[in-house]
């Protein structure tokens, strides 16, 4: 298994290091987080393959980090001649008998770190050292990858040019499908994987018989007019005959049928969870590693729960399971424990909150907590009345919903507002959050959440106490009795405040809908000012 992940230099990460979990990894992060960047740094330094090809095949200048190479092209346009800059993955791997080959201290690691791991680095190639010098003269930020090289090797500091056996590994694409054949790398990949080496040799020869056997029939007739025709120097018979070599394998053309349909022409969703299966079945002992790309694509929610439960039947305590999604169901199901949080400068996981936070949210699964995860920006409200509400204020002031300017306007359900913020905190949101009194001094309710807010990052909005103990009578207190009458249309025989209260969301509905504005509470209309920024 994997227990530490180092990356220098690749893409969207500077400096980055992860600790994963012995079994479950759920990669968790907002657009451009790196959720992707991350599985392919994983899978690049297993296998030594990006996109079904080699590493140097694939090798182009935009995998080197933007602001590391804007800083070199600084420094070297000011006359400063700092160190080229490279790619760096390190994966280190459990102390096992299996791996002790891969196991020496070439790591970057301080103290020294003997343990089995592997590294794949981009360097620049001395032999082009003059090269590089006259490029660096007009450096650009477009590397002259052409004069690096690919440096693939173990920690006992032996080269690496092929996956080791030890590292099998399925990676489970559900976003494309590669080859004109039918059938993907990965899933070519994950089928050799799964068949023995005698499975594997049977269907090889069968295969070699088959393609053989064609000259004594669709061939014959063909190769007897042929040999009429003395074309050859020393009229020699010219026939037609199957080739033989490697690169007519039979991988290349047989391929899954699912339903007695080709697997090419499968669904997407019937597709994905067919690599899975395959990846996690019988002969997945040799399978260490399992790679899975939001597994949520083109997936019902009923078909979603089917797979999610065949993984976690499949999987086994020798796999180690990485899983990048958007899912709040699937992270729901599989656990929270495995979270990896990503967006920030490191890592986050979800166990590092206190202890009963962690164990809080672990009895939400029905809570969508990854809203809050992924949100740039959050409003933390206490119910759905005062969703809607806020929403409309937050319109009428600025013209466009919370949500257009990447604002997530949550319920907390009667969910601890400390715990929401805590976790909050921990990823460093902008949060505004709003909560009625309760009859209860503002300053008095903030006290216990104190620690988890920051002056212009994180805030509680609160009314005050005499203009009412909740919502409705805020509102009340801010627009009059009479114009409330007129935008919710409730008559003079009904008490407004007991209407409202009672009528909490079609409260809430009617003033959204409502052509003429409420004039908002204070109180709302700070946090959304706050919010806004």
């Amino acid at each position: 298994m994997i227990t530490k992940i180092n990356i220098h230099g690749y893409r969207i990460y500077k400096d980055l290091t992860l600790e994963p979990n012995r079994k479950l990894n759920l990669i968790v992060g907002a657009n451009e987080s790196g959720k992707s960047t991350l599985m392919e740094a994983i899978g690049l330094a297993l296998t030594g393959r990006i996109n079904g090809r080699t590493a140097s095949e694939e090798l182009n200048p935009y995998w080197f980090n933007s602001e590391l190479i804007e800083e070199f092209v600084r420094q070297r346009t000011s006359g400063n001649p700092v160190a080229w800059p490279v790619i760096r993955i390190e994966l280190f791997l459990e102390n096992r008998d299996e791996l002790q080959k891969l196991c020496g201290a070439i790591n970057t690691d301080l103290p020294t770190n003997a343990c089995p791991g592997i590294s794949m680095a981009v360097l620049p190639d001395p032999a082009y050292s003059k090269d590089l010098d006259e490029w660096a003269k007009n450096a650009s930020p477009l590397l002259p990858v052409e004069y690096y090289f690919i440096d693939w090797r173990s920690f006992a500091d032996e080269v690496i040019t092929k996956r080791p056996p030890q590292l099998a590994t399925a990676i489970i694409d559900s976003h494309t499908v590669r080859s004109s054949t039918g059938i993907d790398y990965h899933l070519r990949h994950i089928l050799n994987d799964g068949l023995l080496p005698a499975e594997r040799a049977a269907i090889s020869v069968a295969y070699r018989k088959i393609k053989a056997s064609m000259s004594d029939t669709a061939l014959k007739s063909v190769n007897e007019r042929m040999a009429e025709a003395h074309a050859t120097l020393h009229d020699e018979p010219i026939v037609l005959a199957m080739d033989q070599s490697a690169r007519t394998s039979w991988e290349g053309v047989v391929t899954p049928h699912v339903n007695n349909i080709p697997f090419s022409m499968s669904g997407q969703g019937q597709q994905a969870s067919v690599k899975i299966a395959l990846a996690m079945s019988r002969h997945s002992e040799r399978t260490n590693f399992v790679m899975v790309e939001e597994p949520e694509n083109h997936l019902t929610h009923t078909s979603l729960a089917t797979l999610i439960s065949r993984m976690e039947s499949l999987s086994g305590e020798h796999q180690q399971l990485f899983v990048a999604t958007h899912s709040s169901f699937v992270i729901n199901r599989l656990g929270l424990d495995g979270l990896h949080l990503l967006g920030g400068a490191q890592p986050f996981r979800l166990t590092d909150l206190n202890s009963q936070t962690v164990a809080y949210f672990r009895k939400l699964p029905g809570y969508d907590t990854l809203r809050m995860v992924l949100a740039k920006r959050v409003v933390l409200v206490e119910g759905p009345s005062d969703e809607i509400i806020f929403e409309r204020i937050f319109k009428d002031k600025y013209e466009k919903r919370p949500i257009e300017l990447g604002i997530d306007v949550i319920s907390m359900r009667g969910l601890s507002i400390g715990r929401c913020l805590e976790l909050c905190a921990a990823l460093d949101k902008t949060v505004a959050a709003v909560r009625d009194n309760d009859g209860i001094d503002p300053d008095e309710l903030r006290t216990p959440i104190q620690k988890w807010l920051a002056d212009g990052r994180r805030a509680v909005f609160i009314g005050a106490v005499d203009h009412g103990h909740t919502l409705e009578p805020q509102l009340i207190h801010y627009n009059g009795e009479s114009q409330l009458r007129k935008i919710l249309k409730v008559t003079d025989r009904a008490d407004i405040e007991t209407w409202m209260s009672r009528e909490k969301t079609e409260t809430a509905i009617r003033i959204a809908d409502a052509e003429e504005s409420i004039t908002p509470p204070t109180y709302l209309l700070e946090a959304a000012t706050f919010i806004h920024g």
